[in-house]
C-alpha cells in the first residue's frame, strides 16, 4: 500500500460548535464539505493519516516532524477547553521518515521540538475525522520556509515511507487560502487576495500539481495565505500517481478563503511519468536559467565568474583576469546575446569607473544573499563587483555559504549606485525609483529601489531601519535617496 487519498482542507476554529456558538452556519457549505471528507476517510479505513500544518512547529530551514507516542490538544486557545483531541502517533512512521529524508539529503526530524500540544491546524480537520473514523495512527509535519520544491520532495519522502511500511496512508493538507479578502475582514484586504484563491483553487480542482511552482513568493505574502506549500507538500505526496481530483467547496464569509478538495488515487499498473511535477519543474526551470545566462550583461557576468571562482578554486578572481574574461566572450557569440561593442563598452567601463556597487545572489526565487558597498571603496568597479559577489556568497550573515552544488541553482543582479542625496520629507521618496539610506547615530541601515513585496516608502523606510538596528519608534533620523542601475 502507499498513500492512497488526499484531501486540501482549511482550519477555522470557528468552525467547531463551542467554538463558533452559532457563527459556525455561515459556513454551513464548509461543514457539509467537511463530513464529506471524514466519511470518505471512513470508507478508506486508512492505517495512517499524515497531515502538515502550518500551525505546527515550524522552522525557516527544516521540516518538524512530531515526536513521541501520542498528541493532545484543546481548544482552549479559542475559548473552548472542553473540546479536547488525543491521536496516537505512528512512532514507526516516524522514524522511517526522518531516515528517508536523511537519505534524500532532507532538513527534517523530530529534534526542536517547542510545543506538544496540537495545534489548531491539526485539531480542527481531526475534529471531524473522529467523528467518523478512530482505527488509525497519526503523523504531524510543520511547514518550513524552505523553497517549494523542498516541499514537494518532502512530500515524495512521505510517500516513499508509506510504500516501504505497506501503510495504506491518506494525506491532509490543512491550510486556509488568502486572509486578505475583505475590507471589512482581521486582515483587510488585498487585490492578491481574490486572485490567490482563484488561482489556488482552479489549480487544484484539476489536479494540476505542476502550477503550484508557478506562485510567486511576493504574491503568496501578499494574498496572506497559510496553505500552499502544505498543498505542495501534498502533491509531492501523490508524485506520479493518477489522481481523480474533486471540488467539495469553496466559501469566503469572513474575509479569509476556505476551500476543500479531494484527490483519490486510481488503482492502476505502473507510474505515470507525466505527473512527476518536480522533475518537470526542474528542467524547466534549468531551461529557462540556461537561456537567462545567455542574456545576462558583462556586470552580471563578472559578479558570477568571481563566485564560480572563488567557490571551484578558492582563488581570488583579479580584475585584469575578469576583465581579459569579458573580452574574450567577444569573439564567443554564441556565449552570450550581447554584440560585440557592447561587451568591449562595459569592460572599459567597469575597469574605468569607479561605484558603489551591490551583488544580490537569488535561488529557487528566494534571496540566497546580498552584499555591496554603499559608495566605491577599490579602485574600479569592476574590483567593487569582483569583492561584493564573493562576499553576498560567503559573508551575509543571514544564510550559510553558497556551495557548488548550489552554484547552476544562482541569479544573480547588480545595482550601481549613482549620487547620494540628502532627503527632507518622504515626498521625496520613490520606492520604484529610490533606494533609501536611513541613519541615525552611527547606525546605518540602506535599502535598494524596485524590490519585490516593497510597495510603500514606509515599509521601505523601515526595513531599512531594522537592517540598521534603528528602532521601529526611533524618530530623529536622518533619510538619503539614490538611484541605480540594475544589471541582470
Amino acid at each position: 500500500m502507499s498513500v492512497v487519498a488526499a484531501f486540501a482542507v482549511p482550519h477555522p476554529p470557528m468552525i467547531v460548535p463551542q467554538v463558533g456558538r452559532g457563527s459556525e452556519k455561515s459556513i454551513a457549505e464548509t461543514i457539509s464539505a467537511y463530513k464529506k471528507v471524514a466519511e470518505m476517510i471512513s470508507r478508506i479505513a486508512p492505517d495512517t493519516i499524515v497531515l502538515s500544518s502550518p500551525h505546527s512547529v515550524m522552522y525557516a530551514d527544516y521540516f518538524h516532524i512530531s515526536p513521541g507516542e501520542s498528541g493532545l490538544g484543546d481548544f482552549g486557545s479559542f475559548g473552548a477547553a472542553e473540546v479536547k483531541t488525543q491521536v496516537t502517533y505512528d512512532e514507526e512512521f516516524v522514524s522511517a521518515l526522518c531516515s528517508e529524508a536523511e537519505l534524500s539529503g532532507l532538513s527534517a526530524g523530530t529534534l526542536g521540538e517547542r510545543d506538544k500540544r496540537l495545534d489548531h491546524g491539526s485539531m480542527v480537520p481531526l475534529y471531524f475525522i473522529l467523528q467518523k473514523y478512530t482505527d488509525f495512527r497519526f503523523v504531524r509535519i510543520g511547514l518550513s520556509g524552505l523553497p517549494m520544491e523542498e516541499h514537494y520532495r518532502m512530500g515524495m519522502a512521505i510517500g516513499q515511507v508509506a510504500k516501504t511500511l505497506g501503510r495504506k496512508t491518506v494525506y491532509i493538507a490543512s491550510g486556509d487560502l488568502s486572509h486578505k479578502l475583505k475590507e471589512e475582514g482581521p486582515y483587510g484586504f488585498d487585490p492578491a487576495g481574490p486572485e490567490y484563491d482563484e488561482r489556488i483553487m482552479d489549480v487544484l480542482g484539476r489536479g494540476a500539481f505542476d502550477e503550484l511552482f508557478r506562485f510567486d513568493e511576493h504574491f503568496l505574502e501578499k494574498a496572506a495565505e497559510c496553505g500552499h506549500r502544505s498543498f505542495v507538500m501534498m502533491a509531492g505526496a501523490l508524485d506520479r500517481k493518477k489522481v481523480t481530483c474533486s471540488k467539495l467547496s469553496h466559501q469566503d464569509v469572513t474575509g479569509v478563503g476556505y476551500g476543500i478538495c479531494s484527490f483519490l488515487v486510481e488503482e492502476q499498473e505502473g507510474l505515470q511519468e507525466e505527473r512527476g511535477f518536480l522533475d518537470l519543474w526542474e528542467q524547466q526551470e534549468d531551461a529557462r536559467r540556461r537561456e537567462n545566462r545567455k542574456s545576462e550583461d558583462c556586470y552580471v557576468r563578472l559578479a558570477r565568474k568571481s563566485l564560480e571562482q572563488y567557490i571551484l578554486t578558492g582563488s581570488v578572481l583579479t580584475s585584469g583576469e575578469g576583465i581579459e574574461y569579458l573580452k574574450q566572450l567577444a569573439g564567443q557569440p554564441e556565449e552570450t546575446t550581447m554584440e560585440k561593442e557592447a561587451i568591449l563598452e562595459q569592460a572599459e567601463h567597469l575597469c574605468g569607473e569607479k561605484a558603489g556597487a551591490f551583488v544580490s545572489l537569488h535561488k529557487q526565487g528566494q534571496l540566497r544573499g546580498c552584499i555591496g558597498t554603499i559608495g566605491p571603496v577599490r579602485e574600479t568597479l569592476a574590483e567593487e563587483i569582483i569583492e561584493n559577489a564573493v562576499s553576498a556568497a560567503v559573508h551575509d550573515s543571514r544564510f550559510l555559504p553558497v556551495e557548488k552544488e548550489e552554484l547552476p541553482l544562482l541569479e544573480y543582479s547588480v545595482d550601481v549606485l549613482g549620487q547620494i542625496e540628502p532627503v527632507e520629507s518622504t515626498d521625496q521618496l520613490d520606492v520604484k525609483r529610490y533606494g533609501v539610506i536611513v541613519s541615525k547615530g552611527g547606525r546605518r541601515g540602506l535599502l535598494l529601489p524596485n524590490l519585490e513585496g516593497v510597495d510603500s516608502v514606509d515599509t521601505q523606510i523601515a526595513i531599512a531601519k531594522r537592517k540598521g538596528g534603528i528602532g521601529e519608534n526611533e524618530r530623529d533620523y536622518t533619510l538619503e535617496r539614490f538611484e541605480v542601475v540594475r544589471h541582470y
